[in-house]
């Protein structure tokens, strides 16, 4: 059985419809899922001429009438943007329609009618002028899923990242970390990872200073005080985790194999080495909504300097895409 991924098409004045109809005019895609997009068929059939494609869109009202099949992108029509929304333009109209589009593939992945949610981007002062007072998706998702304890997850093709901290400086984010948020984050990178497959995940946490502290040598004991006992208690739990371990080598062996997912402090420490691994095919991921719901998504913006110009790559789509199938729970397949 194959997953049903939703794939929700972010903001319509964006490139999100163009990369949509890019992704899903690869065979690959239907091999290994049944692709269904949340959005608005008009504006899908608008982008073919642009991108030169002969893909024929399917508006269907409920996921059970969809076909998946290569050549027909079957999409939940919400019919909410006009037909002629300029592209590259900020408009409340697009803003509240993308954030409709995620409310119903969140009600759908409740309903388990879809198996994990894949998001084209959304545009925030769009989403603001809509009347949804968000910072972006992963606010949205924690709030309609009434979810607290949440990560984010960054993905390569070789590389899994998971942090503790992400958006607040330095200071603010060393001072925030405690044992209860290590063990929190660990037993969140081992449960999505043992819901899409892997038998033992194997989870490394990176030290917060240079060497992992190297016994006192370096820091104030952050890494006895705030990671170590997390990281016991989730081995008392059965866990396969290890760390602190220095980031400055951790990185490149989590790359060659060693382990499956690694545990990052703060934001840059885990995000630089996904840029160099793979910028182009990065994925961001949101991690312990409640019902174990999987989100996906591009790592880029809306793009509306190129949107409607065949120009937007549509990688990090398919990229994306591949993780909401990889760590799409296989237990309600």
């Amino acid at each position: 059985m194959k997953p049903t991924v939703g794939i929700t098409m972010g903001d319509a004045a964006g490139i999100g419809p163009e990369i949509i109809m890019k992704a899903l005019s690869h065979q690959e895609m239907y091999d290994n899922c049944n692709p269904l997009v949340i959005g608005d068929a008009k504006i899908l059939e608008r982008v073919l001429p642009i991108i030169g494609s002969s893909l024929k869109v399917n508006a269907i009202p409920e996921p059970s009438e969809a076909k998946y099949e290569f050549g027909t992108v079957d999409v939940i029509d919400l019919d909410l943007v006009p037909a002629d929304l300029a592209f590259g333009e900020v408009s409340a109209v697009a803003g509240d329609a993308a954030f409709q589009f995620l409310a119903r593939a969140i009600d759908l992945a409740k309903q388990r009618k879809i198996h994990s949610i894949c998001t084209a981007p959304l545009n925030k002062e769009a989403l603001h002028q809509g009347g949804h007072m968000y910072p972006g998706h992963t606010e949205i998702l924690a709030d309609l899923t009434d979810t607290k304890d949440f990560s984010m997850m960054l993905t390569t093709p070789n590389l899994r990242v998971i942090h503790l901290t992400t958006h607040m400086g330095l200071i603010e984010a060393i001072q925030s970390i405690n044992p209860e948020r290590t063990y929190t984050v660990v037993k969140l990178a081992h449960d999505t990872l043992k819901k899409a497959g892997f038998d033992n995940p194997r989870v490394a946490v990176c030290g917060i200073n240079p060497h992992a502290g190297e016994n006192g040598l370096f820091g104030n004991g952050e890494e006895e005080e705030k990671l170590f006992p997390g990281i016991e208690r989730a081995q008392r739990e059965g866990i396969n985790v290890v760390g602190p371990l220095p980031a400055d080598t951790l990185f490149f062996r989590a790359g060659r194999g060693d382990f499956d997912i690694v545990v990052a402090c703060y934001h840059d420490q885990g995000h630089a080495p996904i840029k160099v691994m793979g910028i182009e095919e990065g994925v961001n991921i949101t991690v312990g909504l409640k019902g174990g719901i999987i989100r996906t998504s591009v790592d880029h913006g809306t793009a509306f300097d190129i949107a409607g110009k065949n120009i937007a790559d549509d990688k990090s789509m398919l990229a994306a895409i591949r993780s909401a199938i990889e760590l799409a729970p296989k237990d309600q397949i």
